[in-house]
């Protein structure tokens, strides 16, 4: 075979080329296309490989925090029934409507029996919060700081939910007595008529303040 110059191919006259610079030609044409659809098939694969990768490892996340749940979910049963079993105390605690005035009448009876005397016995009105019915009441009473302890403490042992807040001990200079001013708050829980109506004022409230 003669040898092939590079020098002398011309690549206008292709026709007048010898069979093996034809065939030599046409075999390095057809590796090079294949070499470039190869990289660029690869380009693509190695990007669909890459978002594959991610997608297995947030798949990964997901089965350890489901499998962490379904490990714990006995747990968590346990814990729901005691968060109920407690909530229930203490929704057990607030009075109803009909007992709130026994209630009213169980601090005044706790005041006159820890020896304070009543200046002041005010309910206020009602506030609601979510399920349940804030009922303030203004005390201002005198008597000495066992006196008052004892009211205190007495209140505290109430089987109904009392707290007390803002309280203020003065002295009177001229007479020595002291004076104790406070606000108590009693709660009870809402009927399901009152809650319907409560949420529906509530609704319509949310629904004025967006217009």
């Amino acid at each position: 075979m003669k040898d092939i110059d590079l020098g002398d191919i011309n690549f206008s006259n292709m026709g007048s080329w010898p069979l093996a610079g034809k065939a030599a030609f046409i075999a390095i044409s057809c590796l090079f296309v294949l070499i470039i659809g190869y990289f660029s098939d690869l380009s693509s694969q190695f990007g669909q490989l890459s978002g594959a990768q991610m997608q297995e490892q947030q798949l990964k996340q997901d089965y350890r925090t489901k499998y962490g749940k379904v490990i714990n979910l006995d747990t968590y049963k346990t814990q729901m029934k005691e968060m109920e079993d407690s909530f229930g105390a203490m929704l057990r605690q607030l009075p109803s409507k009909t007992e709130v005035e026994d209630l009213l009448v169980d601090i005044s009876q706790t005041g006159l029996s820890s020896g304070v005397e009543f200046k002041l016995f005010k309910p206020e009105n009602e506030t609601f919060v979510d399920f349940y019915a804030e009922l303030p009441i203004q005390m201002s009473m005198t008597g000495s700081y066992h006196q008052f302890g004892s009211f205190v403490s007495g209140v505290a042992a109430l089987p109904r939910i009392v707290t007390l807040h803002n309280i203020n001990i003065k002295s009177d200079d001229k007479t020595g007595s002291l004076t104790m001013e406070m606000v108590a708050k009693t709660y009870r829980y809402l009927d399901t008529d009152e809650l319907a109506t409560h949420r529906a004022e509530e609704r319509k409230k949310k629904q004025g303040n967006r217009r």
